[in-house]
C-alpha cells in the first residue's frame, strides 16, 4: 500500500510506545494510522504479551505472533530495550528527548525506579505528552492495583447491567473498557498537542480504566443519579425505550430499535396492528415503558409471522430501525462493510485486519506497515 496517499495528519509526530496488550496499544495504532511515527519499546526475548495470545497467528516460524496482537500494533516500528537496565532506561530517555508523544501502561511509580517517569523526562523535553493507562489511576486508594479490563468491567459497574434479567452478570463480548481507555486517550495526546503549539509545554495524561469505565456508563449512571433507582440487567431490553430489544421471528430473530413514537405507528401499520399505536397504554414512549411486559407480548405475537429478511426489507423501506443479528463472519462478509473498505488485505502489504473507520475527505487514515516483528525497527531518531 502506498502510504503517501493516505491521510497523514500526525506526519511529524514522534511517539514512544511503552505500553502492552491492549488500551495503550490501541492508542497508539491510532495515532500511527494518523500519520505519526510510533516506535514501539518491548521487552528482550517475549516482547509485548499479546504476541503469545495464540491461536490464531499471523505469519510463521519464530516471527509468526498472535492475531490478538495484530489487532492493535499496526503501522509501528519495534526496538527491543531491557528497560530495567542502566543502558537500557538510557537508551528510552535518549528516544524520549526527541519524541512528542510517550505512551506507557506500567504500575504506578514503576517507571521512576529507571528514570523514566514524567517528571524525569519532562525535565530533559518539556514539551513531551505523557500519557499514563493504568487500571484505577495515578492516584486514590486502588492506584496501586494492575487493571484488568474484565475486572474493570465487574468493579466499574458495566457488569451489572449486562446479562438477562435475574441471571449471572456477564462482561462484554470484547474488551470495551480497554478500546475504550485507548480511544479516550487518544482523545486527550491530540489535545494535549494542540495546546503545546501555544504554551510549548506537553502533560501529564492520566487515563485509568475504571474512570473510563465509570463515564461509559452514560445514560445508566444518569438514571441512577437522576432517578435514585439502581440500574439492573435487563437482557437487550433498554431502560428507558420501547420496544428496543431482540424479538423472535418465524426464522430467527432480528433487533427492533424504536426510538420515537412516529417510528413505533409506522411499525404498527406495517406488522397491520395501526390501531395499538393510538392505544393510550402504546401511544407514547412514556406508556410504552409503564406497559412494556404487555406490549413486549404482543409484538412477539407480531413478529414470530414473518421471516427475519422479510422484517427487515419491509422496516428498512419505511425507516423503521431493524436489524438482523450477524456473527462475525457475516459481518466481516457484507456487502456494506466490503464496500465501506473496512477490510485491508495482504494486497495492501498488510496482514487480514479491520481498517481504520475515520475518513479524511473521503480516505482512511491507515498506516502502511504491517505489526512489527520484535526489534526490528531502529527508529532514525536515536
Amino acid at each position: 500500500m502506498a502510504e503517501t496517499t493516505k491521510p497523514r495528519p500526525l506526519a511529524g509526530v514522534r511517539v514512544l510506545d511503552l505500553s502492552r496488550v491492549l488500551a495503550g496499544p490501541w492508542s497508539g495504532q491510532i495515532l500511527a494510522d494518523y500519520g505519526a511515527d510510533v516506535i514501539k519499546v518491548e521487552r528482550p526475548g517475549a516482547g509485548d504479551d499479546t504476541r503469545a495470545w495464540g491461536p490464531p497467528w499471523w505469519g510463521e516460524g519464530e516471527d509468526r505472533v498472535a492475531a490478538y496482537f495484530v489487532c492493535a500494533n499496526r503501522g509501528k516500528r519495534s526496538v527491543s530495550i531491557d528497560i530495567a537496565s542502566a543502558a537500557g532506561a538510557a537508551q528510552v530517555r535518549e528516544l524520549a528527548r526527541e519524541a512528542d508523544v510517550l505512551l506507557e501502561n506500567y504500575k504506578v511509580g514503576q517507571l521512576a525506579k529507571y528514570g523514566l517517569d514524567y517528571a524525569s523526562l519532562q525535565a530533559i523535553n518539556p514539551g513531551l505528552v505523557y500519557c499514563s493507562v493504568t487500571g484505577y489511576g495515578q492516584d486514590g486508594p486502588l492506584a496501586h492495583k494492575a487493571g484488568y479490563d474484565f475486572a474493570i468491567q465487574a468493579e466499574g459497574g458495566l457488569m451489572s447491567v449486562t446479562g438477562e434479567k435475574g441471571g449471572e452478570p456477564q462482561k462484554v463480548g470484547v474488551a470495551v473498557t480497554d478500546i475504550m481507555t485507548g480511544l479516550y486517550a487518544t482523545t486527550a495526546i491530540l489535545a494535549a498537542l494542540h495546546e503545546r503549539k501555544t504554551t510549548g509545554r506537553g502533560r501529564h495524561i492520566d487515563a485509568a480504566l475504571l474512570d473510563v469505565q465509570v463515564a461509559m456508563l452514560a445514560n445508566q449512571a444518569s438514571n441512577q443519579m437522576i432517578g435514585g433507582r439502581t440500574p439492573t440487567r435487563m437482557g437487550n431490553a433498554h431502560p428507558n425505550i420501547v420496544p428496543y430489544q431482540v424479538f423472535a421471528t418465524r426464522d430467527g430473530q432480528m433487533v427492533l430499535a424504536i426510538g420515537n413514537d412516529g417510528q413505533f405507528a409506522r411499525f404498527c401499520q406495517l406488522a397491520g396492528h395501526a390501531e395499538v399505536a393510538q392505544d393510550a397504554r402504546f401511544a407514547t414512549n412514556q406508556a410504552r415503558v409503564a406497559n412494556r411486559s404487555e406490549l413486549i407480548a404482543l409484538i412477539t405475537s407480531w413478529t414470530l409471522t414473518r421471516d427475519t429478511q422479510d422484517w427487515a426489507a419491509t422496516l428498512d423501506d419505511a425507516a423503521v430501525p431493524c436489524a438482523p443479528i450477524l456473527d462475525i463472519g457475516q459481518v466481516l462478509e457484507h456487502p456494506h462493510v466490503l464496500a465501506r473498505g473496512m477490510r485491508l488485505s495482504s494486497e495492501e502489504g498488510l496482514p487480514p485486519m479491520i481498517a481504520h473507520p475515520m475518513r479524511f475527505d473521503g480516505e482512511r487514515p491507515v498506516a502502511g506497515l504491517p505489526p512489527p516483528a520484535l526489534g526490528s525497527g531502529q527508529p532514525a531518531w536515536l
